[in-house]
């Protein structure tokens, strides 16, 4: 007894010459699984497109805002230069620069983060503090990065640093 499974004769199926039925579906897995893949490299990679200076950022626990969209920051590294977001300003140039900041359709000023390198002395983070608030900006982020505990702070367990 033979084993014919496809039907017809002899066993074999045959459309028109070719002898091969085109194939109607599309495997989209390898397409599913390059989407997954670039997923998570933005996801990585999103984050650290935010901070263009790199900035010793002083550590604290404070909570992490949410960003919006209108946002600028301004930033100051080690050496006192100010970045109005990953452009420096020449010295001096601030006030005219936050002058030029339209603000939003409800009359509200962008939200202002303020990164400031750990060696910077108070004066110099307080100096650009002023000019924000002199343009109109005065609510103003101080962004520090994370951490579990702060020397000079008590944690509320008793434990002296």
């Amino acid at each position: 007894m033979a084993m014919g499974l496809a039907g017809g004769r002899g066993g074999t199926r045959r459309k028109g010459r070719g002898g091969r039925a085109p194939m109607a579906e599309i495997n989209v897995t390898p397409f599913v699984d390059v989407m997954l893949v670039l997923l998570i490299i933005f996801m990585v990679t999103a984050p650290l497109l935010t901070a263009g200076v790199p900035v010793e950022l002083p550590e604290s626990r404070a909570k992490a805002l949410a960003e919006e969209a209108r946002q600028i920051t301004i930033s100051m590294s080690r050496d006192g230069a100010v970045y109005l977001d990953d452009e420096q300003l020449a010295p001096g140039e601030l006030p005219e620069r936050l002058a030029d900041i339209p603000t939003g359709g409800d009359g509200r000023p962008p939200l202002v983060t303020l990164r400031a390198d750990t060696a910077l002395d108070y004066g110099r983070v307080m100096g650009v503090m002023g000019e924000l608030n002199r343009a109109g900006f005065n609510s103003i982020s101080l962004v520090t990065s994370a951490s579990a505990g702060v020397p000079g702070v008590s944690d509320g367990s008793g434990a002296s640093e």
